[in-house]
């Protein structure tokens, strides 16, 4: 942190004052992708190119700040050495597609034509978006132990990253300093993920008689209105004072703050509201929106540390594991394995040591479920935490959580340091009880691999994250040779509702394999992204049609891509499918951590399968023969195709080289590498075929397209002014034309057309 990269002399240093070698530590500085060797600029400009960010127009956002910046390919730092770009395999900000991160700051909704505002806008203001303080506060009013569920007036402002990206710390610093100033009796109350990510910023305004009312993309302006609308100051002279101001509005004002601020009242019947929350079933995610993340006693009062204490007091280590078996809970992470017969294979393991893991390293671009977890239930993880190492006999646990989730590593590190100070968990015992448990952090470097538990381990003990040869599994020799359990996020975070509300009510939902609810992270093509809770067994058309309100206007949905590059492609034709383990097995996908990307009629599915082989060649960890040859092999192939070189020959490659690289991996990520392609290629092999004859049916491929200017062009010069490269000359009043030498399709005259008189068109026309 102090150089922002790793010089020679200081490697050459550490191997002086330590027995560690040149070339381990060189071994584990270059597999790692938040370790750099070379000098940064002043700031670093990190563009997220997740799926929801790709489909987006994430490749072309990277362009611009190229451009802007005069970076060349090649290079990654300004000649002047202001700016260096990085590029993010994910941020964790799918619903703000295409996200970019600037130091602190993240801006959400990146194109190429805003591409300058952004970077004048953060030199104008570099802590913007930022989690400050307020991002680590509890209630006001917590210490005293004072409920606050409907008792006391509250205004709800959620502090979730993608939250703040949008301005909600700002709101609930105003929001706080103008109930102060005005004296109004509320409480203004930090609570984590709202899940409505397409409403954000959003708050909750809870009143003296228990009625809720919600406001959607509320900004600061709005804030005194919003307070006076609900609540009235104990002065006399400030009600009288206001009462003259809202009437003076009323003569000089076009449309008063007031009236301002009830436009943006959000009314919970509404049909888009009801239709996004009316399926869901709040497991994981029990008190969403309405608990503040780092109030420790409110979780208390919420039944937090139940569970745990039952397994303390009253279970046997064994029952608690058979409750998690008749529970039917599986692992969340991705392959399902049946969480009570993992925990019974640690149990059973005889060792002086033993560990629990949590795999936060949530590596899946387009999934961000597991940052909303950490950052807004942090006590529920704990606690989850904590009943797996009673279960299993294990006196020491390890978060593993990826460090492009700030936020979500300082809330974890908090909630630890609290729970130690009130003596609920630590190395001398839990909740008065003699069992203890050291609880630990620890910050994944940036590499997909370590989402497989061997990788995980092997980083934890401080090597390069590759995956070993099973047996023995970890249950058996994991950590240090120790018997450990890694579990997901998602599956540690529903232990206490079981334990709580009991086996029997948890395996009631969801259907007869597949049992209990799935967290899911909506983004890409959707009206209505966010992070969602529902019972495993609704169909792709309830999440994406009902839930996410479908793709835009106009537009029409073409498939859904689940479970990350693991996944694969399902067409809108098998939308009757039900979202679960074995339905999802059968056609090609599988659940993965819970990435659900819609995609749309414009996006190219050969493009697609290219991003993710692009994505897992990338983060090989290079051990597998298979692996690392193979996706290079099939990458090349899908190059040629979608620059209109490819042969029909190549399909029955591809093929070929899949079913090598699924049979010849040793991990997860190699044997699941193809899914992808396989999937593309079962479904939309026309797509492949229209690739091959040099036309790409979506418009997306930029070597197979060009833009043209229709009869509708009126001659504004707008898309002359806002051309990049020059490439249209400013002929005012005149149909515009495109010299498609210099043009590079980056999209940007065609959104900024005010008449729709640019269209993408095959280059072969």
């Amino acid at each position: 942190d102090h150089y922002r990269y790793l010089p020679d002399d200081a490697l050459r240093r550490l191997t002086e004052k330590t027995e560690i070698s040149a070339s381990t530590l060189e071994g584990i500085a270059s597999f790692y992708d938040m370790f750099r060797r070379k000098p940064v600029g002043q700031y670093i400009v990190r563009i997220c190119h997740g799926t929801a960010c790709h489909v987006k127009g994430s490749p072309l956002v990277e362009e611009a700040f190229r451009r802007s910046l005069d970076i060349r390919k090649g290079t990654d730092t300004a000649p002047d050495g202001r700016f260096t770009i990085e590029g993010v395999a994910c941020m964790g900000c799918c619903t703000l597609a295409p996200a970019v991160q600037i130091e602190s700051s993240t801006f959400g909704h990146v194109t190429p034509g805003n591409v300058d505002n952004v970077l004048h806008d953060f030199l104008l203001h570099p802590d913007k978006g930022a989690p400050g303080a307020e991002a680590l506060e509890g209630s006001p009013r917590s210490g005293d132990g004072a409920a606050t569920d409907g008792l006391v007036p509250e205004i709800r402002v959620g502090l979730g990253s993608c939250c703040m990206v949008k301005g909600s710390n700002s709101l609930y610093t105003e929001l706080k300093q103008t109930v102060q100033r005005l004296k109004a009796p509320v409480e203004v109350k930090a609570v984590g993920c709202v899940g409505m990510c397409h409403r954000t910023p959003m708050i909750e305004v809870l009143e003296p008689n228990g009625r809720s009312v919600f406001y959607d993309d509320v900004t600061i302006a709005h804030v005194e209105a919003l307070v006076w609308n609900h609540f009235r100051p104990e002065s006399m002279w400030r009600r009288l004072g206001h009462h003259a101001s809202r009437l003076i509005d009323r003569f000089l004002v076009e449309e008063t703050a007031a009236a301002q601020v009830e436009r943006h009242a959000l009314d919970v019947r509404d049909p888009s509201v009801s239709a996004f929350l009316d399926k869901q079933k709040h497991v994981v995610t029990e008190h969403f929106g309405n608990a503040n993340p780092m109030d420790l006693t409110e979780y208390q009062r919420r039944g937090g540390f139940f569970a745990l204490r039952k397994c303390l007091a009253e279970l046997t280590p064994d029952s608690v594991i058979e409750e998690v078996l008749a529970s039917g809970l599986r692992g969340r992470g991705g392959a399902g394995f049946p969480t009570g017969r993992k925990w019974r294979l640690v149990a059973d393991s005889k060792a002086e040591r033993k560990y629990v893991i949590c795999n936060g390293d949530e590596g899946d671009p387009g999934a961000f479920m597991d940052r909303m977890l950490l950052e807004s239930f942090p006590y529920r993880i704990i606690e989850g935490m904590a009943i797996a190492a009673v279960a299993v006999g294990a006196h020491e646990a390890v978060f593993y959580i990826r460090h492009e989730y700030p936020l979500a590593v300082q809330r974890v590190r908090e909630a630890i340091r609290r729970c130690q100070a009130m003596g609920l968990i630590g190395p001398e015992g839990m909740l008065g009880h003699d069992y203890g448990l050291t609880l630990s952090i620890m910050e994944g470097a940036g590499a997909f691999v370590c989402g497989e538990e061997t990788a995980l381990i092997a980083s934890v003990e401080g090597k390069r994250g590759m995956p070993r040869l099973r047996p023995p599994y970890p249950a058996q020799s994991g950590l240090w040779g120790q018997p450990t359990l890694v579990n997901n996020v998602e599956t540690l975070a529903a232990v206490p509702w079981v334990i709580r509300n009991g086996a029997e009510k948890f395996a009631s939902i969801g259907t007869e394999k597949s049992k209990g609810t799935k967290v899911f992270a909506l983004a890409g093509k959707v009206m209505r992204g966010g992070l969602i809770e529902v019972p495993m067994g609704l169909t792709i058309r309830e999440i994406v049609e009902e839930i996410g309100g479908g793709v835009m206007p106009g537009r029409t949905f073409k498939a859904v891509q689940i479970g990350g590059p693991s996944g694969g492609c399902v067409p809108a034709s098998m939308q009757h499918i039900t979202v679960d383990f074995e339905a999802l097995a059968e056609v090609g996908a599988i659940m993965g951590s819970g990435g659900l990307v819609v995609l749309d009629d414009t996006d190219c599915m050969v493009d697609v399968a290219r991003y993710f082989l692009q994505f897992t060649q990338d983060q090989s960890c290079g051990k597998c023969t298979f692996c690392r040859v193979g996706t290079r092999r099939m990458l090349d192939i899908l190059n040629r195709i979608c620059a209109g070189e490819g042969k029909p020959a190549d399909l029955d490659e591809l093929e070929f080289l899949a079913r090598q690289v699924k049979a010849g991996s040793l991990c997860g990520l190699g044997m699941t590498a193809p899914n992808p392609i396989v999937t593309t290629l079962r479904y939309f092999r026309d797509e492949y075929e229209a690739h091959l004859q040099g036309r790409c049916p979506a418009g997306k491929c930029t070597d197979l397209i060009e833009y043209r200017v229709t009869d509708q062009c009126i001659g504004c010069t707008i898309c002359a002014q806002q051309c990049p490269v020059d490439a249209i000359p400013l002929t005012p009043y005149r149909r515009h034309v495109i010299d498609t030498t210099l043009c590079t399709r980056c999209d940007v005259c065609r959104q900024a057309c005010p008449e729709n008189a640019i269209e993408v068109t095959d280059r072969c026309r």
